[in-house]
């Protein structure tokens, strides 16, 4: 007997993770964002997933977790449901624990993947990542790839799957 293929994380998560933005003709179990737009305390954080040789992704799934202690939630988007294959979060930013820097734990999911990877979206006007103690285990050289831009309300945070500027990703 031949050993069968592997299976990868994808693509099956369009039509079982993200029913509704594919346009599937049923209730996804949670929502793709937080907020529909922007509210008066939200943000909002966007960015695309780019492979070793920066060619987009288009088919990419990004899952958000965030916690403090007065706000819980959780994100999924498809970059395949927009036109610029973006994902696109409306969330509220989130506060210091513990004196860490605010964070946004992301997990990405892709066809290809055997198992998703774990990246975290750090805030570049945030002083406490100066001190933040998972922030200064990353080369100094590499922490750029954790720091999301800020321009008025947005955050641009790109994840470069390899390459020369990959995104960090943690063991969990």
């Amino acid at each position: 007997m031949k050993q069968t293929p592997s299976q990868t994380v994808g693509p099956y998560f369009a039509y079982g993770l993200a029913p509704e933005q594919y346009l599937y003709n049923f209730k996804q179990l949670v929502n793709n964002v937080l907020y529909e737009e922007f509210q008066e305390d939200s943000i909002c954080i966007m960015g695309q997933v780019f492979d070793g040789e920066g060619v987009l992704i288009p088919d990419a799934l990004i899952e958000i977790w965030q916690i403090d202690e007065h706000f819980q939630a959780f994100g999924r988007h498809g970059t395949g449901t927009n036109p610029a294959n973006k994902f696109i979060f409306y969330t509220k930013k989130p506060k210091s624990i513990n004196g860490q820097a605010p964070f946004i734990t992301v997990v990405v999911l892709m066809r290809g993947q055997l198992i998703h990877s774990y990246t975290r979206i750090y805030f570049e006007d945030e002083t406490l990542n100066e001190t933040d103690e998972v922030l200064n285990a990353v080369p100094k050289d590499r922490k750029h790839t954790l720091l999301a831009k800020k321009e008025s309300n947005v955050y641009t945070f790109n994840i470069n799957m390899q390459g020369e500027n990959e995104t960090i990703f943690f063991d969990i």
